[in-house]
């Protein structure tokens, strides 16, 4: 083994795309019940098209397990949601008065929507929790990686940092997403070899700037539109809805800035087993610009698709139009229609998957460097973790998304 490995990605469009658009098509006529399966033949191909050293990385995951999973979650979600509403309604209509004042409506309204923040902490713990499985689910030469259990001090951690971003409009963000990888990254392991994030959490300040600047420009422009339309000063509010258009986008490309920075920085500050190092090389003007270009050419070709689809609806409706009546030929061509257009949407997210989400990852892989590999010939392999829920709360709620 060479003392340093370059990670590669060899993923092809083509084949992701076809493996995508089967399944997604499984998916449907199974009504939504082929997804597990289908998101583990996605990860198995994703995962292998990785490499270090000349082997493949390998998904053990198993659609069933991902399907029992989820039907275990959603048993625990449905008592745990039913049991927050009923409290929340209660106090909706039993401590809150019940009269046509705005205080009484506000109050009703504020406990009854509680019942969305009651949610968050299980979204949390499915974040951490679909973390682990994937990772106990991953292994490179033969050696399972793994994370121990720390859901709940996962959640309890992310509500405090998350609360202190808030009440400091921000300022404290690279706090949260310090302390919160550390967290999860000094609790993961390969076979038995420890990882460890160094680091300090101030030094995420630096990759804050373009947020900050977003920010600023964001407000000063907020002022500047105030004020045009206060004073009827037309040429003050156009420039200030300019300036809070290019704050959005600034601000957008900011938040893509820091979570690049971040990843970078973090990654560099990782050690595994006391010896091997890591540095990672992403570039946000890549990301951007690959999110930017994918985005534009799916368009076009979703509109070509679409307005394809719509010419062939007209000639449908005009048939029909011209007899008053849908005949059984229309009826047929209705049917068609309807299809070629489901069949369009799931090409749509293939297309997302294949020009978007591949092509990101191969950047990210392809640029992320293990130093003093030789040292990984000294970890041995790890026993396995089992999980009664698998990923299910994070299919449930929807966290972490395809992949």
């Amino acid at each position: 083994m060479s003392a340093q490995i370059q990670g590669r990605y060899f993923g092809k469009g083509a084949p992701l795309f076809k493996l995508y658009f089967i399944t997604a098509i499984f998916t449907v006529l199974t009504l939504g019940i082929y997804r597990f399966w289908a998101k583990t033949r996605i990860r198995k191909y994703i995962w292998s098209s990785v490499t270090g050293d000349d082997d493949s990385f390998e998904y053990t995951g198993t659609g069933l397990e991902k399907f029992l999973g989820f039907l275990v979650a959603i048993v625990i979600l449905a008592i745990y949601l039913g049991v927050v509403q009923l409290l929340l309604t209660f106090i909706g209509f039993s401590i809150v008065p019940q009269d046509d004042s705005p205080e009484a409506f506000a109050g009703q309204a504020i406990a009854i929507n509680l019942s969305i923040f009651a949610v968050l902490p299980l979204m949390l713990f499915a974040q951490y929790r679909a973390r682990r499985y994937k990772m106990a689910r991953s292994r490179w030469r033969g050696i399972r990686f793994g994370m121990e259990n720390g859901a709940w001090g996962y959640v309890a951690r992310a509500l405090g940092y998350g609360f202190l971003t808030m009440i400091t409009l921000g300022i404290l963000a690279p706090l949260g997403t310090y302390r919160l990888e550390k967290y999860m990254a000094d609790r993961s392991w390969y076979g038995d070899g420890r990882f460890d994030q160094g680091g300090r959490w101030q030094d995420l300040y630096k990759g804050m700037k373009h947020v900050f600047i977003g920010l600023v420009l964001m407000i000063v422009s907020g002022v500047l539109f105030g004020m045009g339309a206060a004073n009827e000063q037309v040429a003050l509010a156009i420039l200030g809805g300019i300036g809070i258009f290019v704050a959005y986008i600034w601000l957008l490309i900011g938040l893509v800035y820091y979570r690049v920075y971040a990843f970078c920085y973090l990654t560099g500050k990782k050690v595994l087993d006391g010896q091997i190092t890591f540095s990672a090389q992403v570039e946000t003007s890549t990301i951007i610009a690959k999110i930017i270009v994918g985005g534009i050419v799916i368009s076009v070709l979703m509109g070509v698709i679409f307005a394809v689809i719509a010419g062939v609806g007209a000639a449908v409706f005009a048939g029909a139009g011209a007899t008053g009546q849908l005949g059984a030929g229309s009826i047929v061509g209705v049917v068609i229609i309807a299809i070629l257009y489901a069949l369009a949407l799931l090409a749509a997210g293939g297309l997302s998957l294949v020009m978007i989400t591949q092509p990101i990852i191969e950047h990210v892989v392809n640029n992320v460097t293990v130093h003093n590999a030789d040292h990984l010939d000294t970890i041995q392999q790890r026993s396995a973790d089992s999980f009664a829920d698998a990923d299910g709360f994070a299919d449930a709620l929807d966290v972490g998304g395809a992949i």
